[in-house]
């Protein structure tokens, strides 16, 4: 495809999804490979328009931090299994982003990782699901139940109890992650 092809293709893009005129600007004034590789993921996984200004944003960081450019980032493996992956584009437009937000704030994942594996090693049983805020934007931790009966409820009351030490100390340490 050429440029210009390129060029009208993402024009075409943008007007169909409504795409903010800045937006569409900053898209535009990338260079050819930048251009095409966003316009070839945005076509493959059906982005929906605020999931294209997201993974642009994020794009464009993770290139200016590590001096790449962004059909690079595009072409790398972990990204490029998503995109061309099985499953439906919904799902791999999600795990895109995902995979962008780990990329573009690695210490935020390292550290979400860190307390899943704490949760886990809790062995808390089913019915009992202890839920970490999103992107770690806060410190409050949710610890939900769902019990069939009282007996059920007393016993997964009684399992939380048991933990409470391993509980508090990992609230304590979701709100050593503002430095993330």
């Amino acid at each position: 495809m050429s440029a210009e092809q390129t060029a009208a293709a993402i024009r075409a893009w943008a007007d169909v999804r409504r795409l903010p005129e800045a937006h569409l600007a900053r898209w535009l004034a990338l260079a050819e490979a930048d251009r095409a590789a966003i316009l070839a993921t945005a076509n493959d996984l059906h982005l929906r328009t605020g999931q294209l200004i997201t993974a642009f944003e994020m794009l464009e960081e993770i290139a200016l931090r590590e001096r790449a450019t962004i059909a690079a980032v595009l072409a790398r493996r972990e990204l490029r299994r998503i995109v061309d992956g099985a499953g439906s584009a919904p799902g791999r437009a999600h795990a895109l982003l995902v995979e962008l937000r780990a990329l573009r704030f690695p210490r935020l994942k390292r550290t979400t990782d860190r307390l899943a594996a704490e949760i886990a090693a809790l062995s808390l049983p089913r019915g009992v699901r202890v839920v970490l805020p999103r992107d770690l934007g806060s410190d409050e931790l949710r610890i939900e139940i769902s019990a069939h009966g009282g007996a059920q409820l007393d016993q997964l009351i009684e399992s939380i109890a048991n933990k409470r030490g391993e509980l508090r100390r990992i609230a304590g340490l979701l709100g050593e992650t503002d430095e993330v």
